[in-house]
């Protein structure tokens, strides 16, 4: 109790002699004392700050991971650690166009995978064999590594180096260190190795054993011969664990500190992971959050994935209050290490710029990986990307719409740590500017370097009507909050924040304008008879987000559309969600202020609520008849083994068809239809041809097929029958099949 009065008297006389809205110490850990309150803790919580490494790295914003190695030859994420080192099949390496390519997206650093969990050392250690120096690229004497490091410098971007703590290739090894159950004893670092000499001539004394001793050598070597290191990565996946192997953190940790001072460590006390691989984000991201024991003394840290990390409530569970921001991490292609160009699919501009507002504007570090191809580039896809993405940051982030205007100069000057203290019966800015202008983005900092991260909820607001207009809101803003909101225009704003754990310090505030970009549309139709019309979605199917990028991005978005066949215009039909379509032609197009999107348009069938399978051939295990008509192109009916390939279907009533729709299903190659016939019925058992159909290149291009009768048809009960399937396949599949009505 008598630290407590002694923390609140302290906190009273600091409010008393200091303006500043300081209590007490800045630090970048405060423990918490057994008979601190409820409050006291929330103050000590608002004087918990980032190091200078940590500023620096959240000010780095978006960063990049490269995963090169065996796994991109074999195709594999995680190898076995005992490829022959001939895998590593390298004739080109061109890491000046990785720079290139990093430096026209934003990016400002790059960590790259020096060894990953197989073993394989991608630079010229003088520890391992097992590496680039046993591989055709250079003869042996290529140095992955160096030349990256040579690019960055070229091309001015930060160098960071991911050194993977497992490693298969000294588990599997016979003579492999992981594991080996060696004492740990007095060891040098480095050892030296004759004829290759260090010119840093730093050593170091840990008592530690044979895989560690290995492992400090190789960080030495990382650290000491390639240029400043400003970032240190180490994860705590495994593959496999051997002899009851740990690691000497605390010794990494002061050989990290002592040859890369300007380095931050990922995965300990410096940066968290963000709980995911997917780019997902929390909405309220913390960066001081709570631990049991000193941060600064764990030898191991555990994943943090809980949804609330940082809030009051989870405060005060804790012993020691720390600092140490997220890294959002994902890859730009579906998986870490490329495969192909045909099957791996890479993320759209759309998605990779949602994430980086959702991230470096959501208080964290964008960390995107892009993996080099075979031929050792990037391949020209996450070019295209990567470019599309620094286009559209530069275009709306640099420029501040607010450069002029009637505030603070602190608030406009570019710099971090200058600040403008709020007042708790003031805690508002009223931002004045000569012109009107039109933003649809809002960014806000704290001084979190001086004064902690403190806002916990805010608002903007715009005069209009000569009234105060409320256009977003948010939960806590820390390093930087980006609002994103549809599109207003006005030249006096007010930011206000509406709850704090003490009087809040804003370092910059900025104004913007994303230039929407209407998407394609799509179409889907529900077994209802539902339709509905939205953003094409972008086909990526690794680790999902469960954010839709396009919504998210385009607030201003309209979709306009017809069903009389004429071109959608600004003044069409409204979508405003599902309607009951019964069957024709859609046309419909986005609309984002005066932007217009493409047309899209498709026929839909007659609804097939109603429908029924009257028979079918035989029908593989999980691929049924109905499957054929679910209005999920995602699954399909397969009809395999010898005999007739049919499917017959009860409409359920007498319909007047003018054509039909056949979709082949893209995840099954082996049964699609070329050639067959369609039947019709009047009683679903005499069956008698209306016409054929013949479509060629279904393989290349699996799109769906539309087919107009010669003339309408009337039936209740319809029949497909394949005669020729497309490579000379034996089995048939139908993902959907649709009817059209006839006029």
């Amino acid at each position: 109790m008598k630290q407590t009065l002694l923390l609140l008297l302290t906190a009273l006389l600091w409010s008393c002699s200091q303006p500043s809205g300081l209590r007490m110490q800045v630090n970048n850990t405060i423990p918490v004392d057994q008979d601190d309150t409820n409050d006291s803790i929330i103050i000590k919580a608002a004087h918990v700050v980032p190091t200078p490494n940590q500023l620096e790295a959240l000010k780095d914003e978006f960063i990049a991971f490269i995963h090169f190695g065996p796994n991109t030859f074999t195709r594999m994420e995680w190898g076995s650690g005992m490829e022959d080192p001939q895998i590593f099949d390298l004739h080109n390496l061109d890491t000046d166009q990785w720079c290139r390519a990093m430096k026209a997206a934003g990016m400002t650093k790059v960590i790259f995978t020096a060894k990953h969990h197989d073993g394989f050392c991608l630079w010229q250690t003088r520890y391992t064999t097992h590496g680039i120096m046993s591989s055709p690229y250079k003869d042996g004497q290529g140095d992955v590594m160096k030349e990256l490091s040579e690019s960055c410098h070229k091309y001015g971007l930060k160098l960071a180096v991911y050194l993977s703590p497992a490693d298969l290739f000294q588990i599997e090894n016979p003579e492999g260190l992981y594991g080996n159950l060696s004492k740990k004893t007095e060891r040098t670092i480095p050892r030296p190795v004759e004829g290759r000499p260090f010119e840093n001539k730093t050593t170091f004394q840990f008592v530690v054993d044979d895989y560690n001793e290995y492992f400090l050598n190789q960080l030495f070597e990382l650290l000491t011969e390639y240029g400043p290191i400003y970032e240190v990565w180490f994860d705590g996946a495994h593959p496999k664990r051997k002899g009851g192997q740990t690691y000497d953190y605390m010794a990494w940790k002061e050989l990290i500190h002592t040859l890369a001072p300007e380095a931050v460590i990922f995965g300990k006390e410096d940066i968290r992971w963000c709980g995911n691989e997917a780019g997902g984000t929390r909405s309220t991201e913390w960066n001081v959050i709570p631990y049991l024991e000193d941060p600064n003394q764990m030898n191991s840290f555990g994943d943090l994935t809980a949804k609330s990390l940082g809030s009051r409530e989870d405060l005060l569970k804790g012993k020691y209050l720390h600092y140490q921001p997220a890294e959002t991490n994902t890859s730009i292609r579906e998986g870490w290490f490329y495969r192909d160009e045909t099957t791996q699919k890479v993320r759209s501009a759309d998605d990779v710029f949602d994430m980086y507002e959702r991230s470096v504007g959501g208080n964290s570090i964008f960390l995107l990986n892009i993996p080099p191809n075979r031929e050792g580039k990037f391949s020209q896809e996450d070019v295209g990307v990567l470019e599309e993405v620094g286009k559209r940051i530069s275009t709306t982030y640099g420029n501040n719409l607010l450069n002029g205007a009637r505030i603070s100069k602190k608030l406009l000057d570019g710099d971090i740590l200058t600040s403008e203290l709020l007042s708790a019966d003031q805690a508002f800015v009223e931002i004045n500017t000569a012109e009107p202008i039109t933003i649809n983005r809002f960014s806000v900092s704290e001084a979190i370097s001086t004064h902690s991260e403190r806002i916990e909820k805010c608002a903007l607001d715009v005069w209009e009507k000569d009234a105060w207009q409320e256009v977003a809101t948010a939960t806590n803003v820390g390093y930087k909050r980006i609002l994103r909101f549809p599109a207003v225009t006005g030249s006096k704003f007010r930011f206000r924040v509406l709850e704090s754990r003490l009087e809040p310090a804003l370092a910059e505030v900025g104004a913007f304008y994303y230039e929407n970009r209407p998407p394609q549309l799509e179409f889907r139709r529900n077994l209802e008879g539902l339709l509905s019309i939205q953003p094409k979605v972008h086909d990526f199917g690794w680790k999902p987000h469960g954010e839709d990028a396009n919504a998210n991005i385009n607030s201003d978005m309209q979709i306009r559309y017809t069903l009389d066949g004429t071109e959608p215009t600004s003044g069409s039909s409204l979508y405003q969600g599902p309607f009951y379509f019964e069957g024709g032609e859609v046309k419909a197009r986005a609309f984002a202020n005066e932007n217009a999107g493409s047309i899209s348009s498709a026929n839909i069938g007659i609804v097939k609520k109603d429908w029924k399978l009257l028979a079918s051939g035989q029908q593989a295990e999980g691929h049924n008849g109905e499957q054929a008509f679910d209005e999920n192109s995602k699954t399909y009916w397969k009809s395999e083994g010898k005999g007739t390939h049919f499917l017959s279907i009860d409409l359920a009533r007498e319909e007047k068809l003018a054509g039909f729709i056949y979709t082949p299903p893209t995840n099954f190659a082996d049964g699609m239809i070329e050639e067959g016939l369609i039947q019709s019925s009047t009683d679903g058992k005499k069956w008698e041809t209306i016409e054929t159909f013949n479509f060629g290149n279904l393989i290349n291009d699996p799109s769906p097929r539309l087919q107009h009768f010669k003339a309408p048809v009337t039936t209740r009960f319809i029949r497909i029958e394949s005669r020729v399937i497309a490579g000379a396949k034996t089995s048939a599949a139908i993902a959907e099949v649709d009817f059209l009505k006839a006029q």
